[in-house]
């Protein structure tokens, strides 16, 4: 099923900060298929866990590869803290994953077939803008909603600028 895009030009409908992580893995030794496969499985194990229960807080995510050996994917998260909550539940995939690679590097059988990597990103309102043309809704917009590029100012320059009501009283 392909998302039909929407006419005209939108923006991201965030309100408040954007909290975004991007993760993913290097294929270092394209022959190691029984050390990178599995990560590859568990990434995708992952997302359908966080999926299943909208409560964890991912709200949107968007798989991609930067090269024939490195994909990763941007998740887009309701809060930096629901973020953390995840990361360190034991009862996640996530935990469990990380403590199997930490028992492995202690074990000395780590031996950099694949790379694993992440950043997270907190970006306070006013600090991020997006437009969307003919487009279905797609990052930012896929996890926040779309508005009409109107509410949000016609140039990059106004929306930077754009503040919620609440940001606003805020700065008072």
């Amino acid at each position: 099923m392909f998302a039909k895009p929407i006419r005209g030009r939108t923006t991201a409908a965030v309100e408040g900060d954007a909290v975004v992580l991007l993760i993913g893995m290097r294929i270092n030794h394209f022959w190691a298929v029984h050390h990178w496969l599995p990560v590859f499985v568990a990434m995708s194990r992952m997302l359908r866990e966080l999926q299943k229960d909208k409560s964890r807080g991912l709200l949107s995510h968007v798989l991609l590869t930067a090269s024939q050996r490195t994909y990763y994917v941007v998740q887009y998260w309701e809060s930096k803290e629901k973020l953390y909550a995840y990361a360190s539940s034991p009862d996640m995939l996530h935990h469990k994953a990380w403590a199997i690679i930490n028992r492995k590097e202690r074990a000395g059988k780590v031996r950099g077939h694949v790379g694993l990597w992440h950043e997270s990103y907190i970006v306070p309102e006013g600090a991020y803008e997006s437009i969307y043309a003919d487009m279905p809704a797609f990052g930012l917009a896929a996890a926040h909603g779309q508005v009409p590029l109107e509410k949000r100012g016609r140039r990059a320059k106004d929306r930077f600028a754009y503040r919620t009501a609440k940001v606003a009283e805020e700065a008072k």
